[in-house]
């Protein structure tokens, strides 16, 4: 069988944890930061896990990663 190829775009955004959940960075802190809070940007910073919904697309996508 074929080996699966690791979707590039995918494995620059998502990193799995040590359990085999997957990390991805929030949204929203790239442009238009004036209006929005020290707070929310704060809070953007931090890290946060894939939905659970969504968390088997996208093990099919980075495989090996």
């Amino acid at each position: 069988m074929p080996k699966i190829k690791t979707h590039r775009g995918a494995a620059k955004r998502f990193k799995k944890t040590g359990s085999g959940k997957i990390k991805r960075a929030k949204a929203f802190k790239s442009h238009i930061l004036e209006k929005k809070s020290a707070k929310r940007k704060r809070n953007l910073r931090q890290g946060t896990l894939v939905s659970t919904a969504d968390a088997q697309k996208v093990k099919r996508l980075i495989p090996y990663v």
